[in-house]
């Protein structure tokens, strides 16, 4: 089974329907490849859809045969595609097609129209980007080639789109990366998977819904441990003066309402006060078990000199 990432990218190639978005995406795509130059061009990509597309587009803008691809097999069982383009003709008529050069930046001279720059975005991810599954965990990032595109990126993001990335290295690359949830929905929403922003909204309710309940829960399970600890001590002091001074010490109400809760151990306040004839308010009981319990630290006082 294809992961988050591996679908995300096939309905980013899918919403790619004109030349103009094409090019636009095999700008970012280059760009943003594992090499670079008038010596070699080379992306690697575990994705078919990937492939496939940067293939047909460098025979689309070269030629048929500009493009060459190699297949080996990982450990995790996945194939990886080495796509190259051959022959410094080629590789120098594409760089020119797509008017990038050797510094790879994404500054204003080197973009398209502001229009298509959600599709530069979408060929960067397509090269170098990845998203995880967010029933796991929310984080997307671009593990890219050099720190100043890695910085290009973020302030395109930022000032375009409002989306504010994060930086990180590992293992020597720069890493651009979201982890907010709202973020990444955004994020791909604008490179053209809106399918699978949608799933992740819907895997977002469903996990703030699932806590929502959890916390109701666990405030219920303390609420009912703590009237538990209640009903414990209100029964201890019961016993204690039915077995010194004796229940007949106490005025009527406060006989009734330890009776209610000697033989209701499990009852809240509130249940308690609608046993009682007539019944009585929370706070009214409450009161009743205050009264009770200053006679039994009375009794324990004396006791205790």
């Amino acid at each position: 089974m294809h992961s988050f990432s591996y679908k995300i990218k096939e309905e980013i190639i899918e919403g790619i329907t004109s030349r103009d978005k094409a090019d636009a995406c095999m700008l970012g795509l280059l760009t943003f490849a594992n090499s670079l130059d008038d010596k070699r061009i080379t992306l690697l990509t575990e994705n078919e859809a990937v492939r496939d597309f940067l293939v047909k587009n460098a025979c689309r803008i070269c030629g048929e045969g500009a493009a060459n691809v190699e297949v080996s097999l990982k450990r995790d069982g996945m194939n990886l595609y080495t796509i190259d383009i051959k022959g410094v003709e080629n590789r120098l008529s594409l760089l020119e097609y797509l008017r990038i050069d050797e510094s790879r930046r994404l500054t204003p001279d080197e973009l398209p129209k502001e229009k298509y720059y959600p599709y530069v975005i979408a060929g960067a991810f397509l090269a170098c980007g990845s998203v995880n599954n967010p029933m796991k965990k929310y984080h997307l990032e671009f593990v890219v080639p050099t720190l100043d595109l890695c910085n290009d990126l973020g302030l395109l993001l930022l000032e375009k789109y409002g989306i504010l990335c994060k930086h990180t290295e590992r293992k020597q690359s720069n890493i651009v990366y979201l982890k907010e949830s709202e973020n990444i929905i955004d994020m791909l929403t604008l490179m053209g998977a809106s399918n699978g922003s949608i799933e992740l909204m819907n895997v977002k309710i469903e996990k703030d819904m699932r806590n929502k309940i959890n916390r109701a829960v666990n405030c219920d399970n303390a609420n009912i441990e703590k009237a538990l600890r209640a009903s414990e001590r209100q029964i201890a002091d019961i016993e204690l003066i039915e077995n010194t001074v004796g229940l007949s010490y106490m005025s009527e109400s406060l006989q009734e309402i330890a009776y209610l809760r000697y033989v209701n151990p499990d009852l809240n306040l509130s249940e308690l006060g609608e046993l009682v004839k007539p019944p009585i308010s929370r706070s009214g009981v409450n009161h009743r078990f205050q009264k009770i319990a200053k006679i039994a630290d009375d009794i324990r006082k004396s006791k205790g000199k």
